[in-house]
């Protein structure tokens, strides 16, 4: 479909799930208008280069590493937390480079992850029924009447914590903190005695020895080990907020959505007929579309061309979650489906949520047997239909955490109530991380 009739409120005509309904009209387009003004978080340019590498990863030259919270709190805006993210990421791609001998695309689910779809519109505790908390940028997680009323101003306080960290990131993607000479830099202090510590300073003594050798052969340094690009994404959710942040820009067509590089369609708003469908329809990001058990072949189909009408490289990544037990039986038509009718995707695997349980106590957790269980058959199915799955999404925490259990650690439900922060879904914590990095990274040097 052309987007010839395409505007940034055009979804306004289509029926629109997961929205927040805020009790004062008159306040929300004041705080829509004023985020509309302010200043671009992310640029064209930098969105066309994800465009392309993504392109690069769907036919095998490069791999999507896209992980971060679940759910981004305003409160966490400080130094350390962004700092502790960011290591794991630094420390993750480090692994998959060694064993791919691939670029890794870097990709946090950072400076916008603020909004949340949810099962119910209420939550009721001892007799009393409040509004769902649909994070940050919408309501407050307290249970109180005025902590669950929607307040359009969080919108802005979104907006600037997420142009504090992105601010923050640069500088140190740009700096010292990214130089591949210095990989101390990214060790965690909680991480010395890890499992995996002794093979990951293994594998970055002979990193950065090979760099040194190669450095010293050229006679010069080799600037581009001395930074490195870190793109943002969240889930493209509240509409509102995506488009007060939907421009033009000059000497290129089209729009852009200038609040992060990758939004995303999450599984609760896939639909084809959907607001948001029609929205992601008309803006130049490459997006994710979330594909899971319930997806019909033929209805994704429909979703993939409608958001992608000129078939562009780069455009769309399908990041399925299936579930360890599921993946085999449902993947592979939706694999034959996209495949016949030739469209341009990359594969990317989300073994988190379709892995999610509750405990006899009511924590909500995952096991780590399972989302690895998962990635392995994602990995073998692609194989087997000869196709590549260039891509892993993953919610985990560089703070160290009890909220899945398995893993090196052995961690048990009892283990859970030590360390348990997320205010939605459970996150690996860096031993777990590491693991699925190093098995990633296993895989893909055992399958070239």
């Amino acid at each position: 479909m052309s987007n010839q009739n395409w505007t940034p409120s055009s979804w306004r005509s289509k029926i629109a799930t997961q929205q927040p309904v805020y009790p004062d009209a008159e306040a929300l387009q004041n705080a829509l208008g004023r985020l509309a003004k302010l200043p671009p978080l992310v640029t064209s340019w930098e969105i066309e280069s994800l465009k392309e590498s993504i392109a690069e990863a769907a036919k095998g030259e490069a791999f999507l590493l896209q992980a971060g919270d679940c759910s981004e709190s305003l409160e966490d805006c400080e130094t350390d937390s962004i700092v502790r993210n960011l290591k794991v990421l630094m420390q993750m791609s480090f692994v998959l480079i060694f064993g791919s001998k691939k670029k890794v695309i870097r990709m946090g689910r950072i400076a916008g992850q603020y909004a949340k779809p949810r099962s119910n519109d209420t939550e009721t505790r001892d007799g009393v029924t409040l509004p769902v908390y649909r994070g940050d940028i919408v309501n407050r997680s307290g249970f109180t009447e005025s902590d669950r009323q929607p307040d359009p101003d969080l919108m802005l306080r979104g907006y600037e914590r997420a142009a504090l960290t992105l601010n923050f990131i640069r500088g140190l993607s740009a700096g010292g903190f990214a130089d591949m000479h210095h990989p101390e830099n990214w060790d965690l202090e909680f991480a010395s005695n890890s499992l995996r510590a002794q093979q990951y300073h293994e594998m970055v003594d002979s990193i950065t020895s090979s760099l040194q050798f190669m450095e010293a052969l050229l006679g010069s340094s080799i600037r581009e080990s001395r930074a490195v690009d870190i793109f943002t994404s969240h889930e493209g959710l509240h509409l509102s907020y995506e488009q007060a942040q939907t421009r033009r820009v000059p000497r290129r067509e089209g729009w852009y959505n200038v609040g992060t590089h990758f939004p995303w369609i999450g599984y609760r708003t896939r639909d084809v007929q959907g607001a948001h469908a029609e929205y992601f329809r008309g803006i130049s990001n490459p997006v994710g579309l979330k594909v899971g058990s319930k997806s019909d072949p033929d209805e994704l189909l429909s979703l993939v061309k409608f958001i992608n009408s000129k078939n562009e490289p780069g455009k769309v990544t399908l990041i399925h979650r299936f579930g360890a037990k599921e993946i085999s039986q449902s993947l592979p038509p939706i694999i034959k489906a996209v495949s016949e009718a030739k469209l341009n995707v990359l594969w990317s695997s989300d073994p988190m949520h379709g892995n999610t349980y509750s405990t006899k106590s009511g924590i909500k957790t995952r096991s780590f047997d399972d989302i690895a269980e998962e990635l392995e058959k994602a990995f073998t199915v692609h194989e087997a239909h000869d196709t590549t799955l260039g891509g892993v999404h993953l919610e985990l925490t560089g703070d160290n955490v009890t909220e899945c259990i398995g893993g090196v650690g052995q961690l048990a439900e009892p283990d859970l109530e030590r360390a348990y922060k997320s205010a939605v879904d459970p996150r690996l914590n860096y031993d777990q991380a590491m693991e699925l990095a190093f098995m990633i990274a296993d895989h893909m040097k055992s399958s070239k």
